[in-house]
């Protein structure tokens, strides 16, 4: 290989690394942008708690629908055309959103929500797949930094959320400007992506590949599964409920409780950004407890703080808690590169049960108890996620010899 063709090959990873970069920042703005205002939702269409469950429930449905076909959709198109067609999507069901609300049509903003499911769950495997492959490609952990590109996105989210919120700003105009920015992102980054390459055929003594069904019978995978739903659990409640559980539970104003939310994943974004080094220094199994330990203990003081300052720092030790699980499942079912793209598609599929079916079903135990009472429900997966996280420790695999 020339010294040209090297560096050649290097700034092609780079440029890949950067488009990702992007491409998650973007979706975790896009992501927000929706969760930050979920009270002006129950305000506009006038509903409650529960009955805004079922409308995230729908998001949860479409992105259940979509994550398990994910691996084969990626296989058939790549991951640069499937993050086209589903940030495409996305931005489509947006638009309905915006119109729905703007109509105060609770059915119309239900199948708009189902789209915008389908489009963030192909998103987000195709985003993830990608990421791997850099990953693989640059040979040191960088998963992490790419989802604090989308808890990075989110924050901005959140914080336009607030500022819109207090502005007096109509939700569906701030959907629609989101709508816009994501049809240029997703036409244009991911031109820069990484060719995705399928399983090469084993060679002499080398075992078959793991193709898409197989992977959902491989016990580490699922195992691994299992760890990223109930960790991610944590993250996803947050995300729709902090902001919601601020204004009810400590009876902040709307903004107050976007605030709220904006530290929450301004504590994730800045733990992903570090987490790296801290993976690589202590490994994962041990980050991955001491994440959820973290979890735990934030999102209890939280919920028991009476005084809105000790609450914001329970909001804060609760991002930090939440904000590895999902990267270190994203490596793990990633550690074997010719089968990352059927165990991503499998763990992602897991994680995604309960970071989009969880919130809903605290929506409906919130119309009970309160839902800022309900989100101590939380503990138990948790609890389940650190008994189990030594399933995410590292395989010992070869690497390819093309990695750069």
């Amino acid at each position: 290989m020339s010294t040209n063709t090297g560096m050649d090959q290097h700034a092609g990873i780079k440029a890949a690394a950067v488009a990702t970069f992007v491409v998650f920042g973007i979706n975790g703005l896009v992501f927000a942008s929706w969760a930050a205002r979920i009270p002006a939702v129950t305000q506009t269409l006038q509903i409650t708690s529960g009955q805004m469950g079922t409308l995230l429930l729908c998001t949860a449905v479409g992105s259940l629908l979509a994550l398990p076909t994910a691996g084969m959709v990626v296989g058939r198109i790549g991951t640069a055309n499937t993050v086209r067609c589903a940030g495409l999507l996305a931005a489509a069901a947006g638009v309905g959103i915006a119109m729905s609300l703007s109509a105060t049509s609770i059915p119309g903003t239900a199948v708009s929500l189902f789209f915008f499911g389908i489009g963030i769950g192909l998103w987000d495997v195709a985003q993830n797949i990608e990421g791997a492959d850099v990953e693989h490609k640059l040979r040191r952990t960088v998963m992490p930094q790419f989802h604090a590109a989308f808890s990075g996105g989110a924050f901005v989210g959140a914080l336009v959320g607030a500022g819109l919120s207090n502005l007096g700003v109509d939700l569906p105009l701030h959907l629609m400007a989101i709508a816009a920015v994501v049809v240029v992102v997703a036409l244009a980054a991911p031109r820069f992506f990484l060719p995705h390459i399928a399983a090469a055929a084993p060679g002499e003594g080398e075992p078959k590949p793991v193709k898409g069904p197989s992977a959902w019978r491989d016990g580490r995978t699922i195992l691994i599964g299992v760890v990223v739903l109930g960790a991610t659990l944590t993250e996803g409640a947050g995300n729709d409920w902090i902001a919601k559980a601020s204004v009810d539970g400590l009876g902040t104003s709307e903004s107050t409780g976007a605030l709220m939310f904006a530290l929450f994943v301004l504590a994730m974004t800045a733990m992903r950004f570090l987490g790296g080094r801290a993976i690589d220094r202590f490994g994962r199994t041990a980050v991955l407890r001491a994440s959820m330990g973290a979890a735990a203990a934030g999102l209890g003081l939280f919920v028991l703080a009476s005084d809105i300052w000790l609450a914001a720092a329970g909001a804060a030790l609760w991002g930090v808690g939440a904000a590895l699980a999902f990267p270190m499942g994203m490596s793990a079912a990633a550690d074997d590169p010719r089968h990352a793209a059927a165990r991503v598609s499998v763990v992602s599929t897991l994680g995604y049960i309960s970071f989009l079916a969880g919130p809903p079903l605290l929506g409906y135990l919130g119309d009970l108890t309160g839902i800022h009472t309900a989100l101590l429900a939380i503990m138990v997966p948790i609890l389940v996620a650190l008994l189990l996280a030594g399933a995410a420790k590292p395989l010992k695999v070869e690497q390819p010899a093309d990695a750069a």
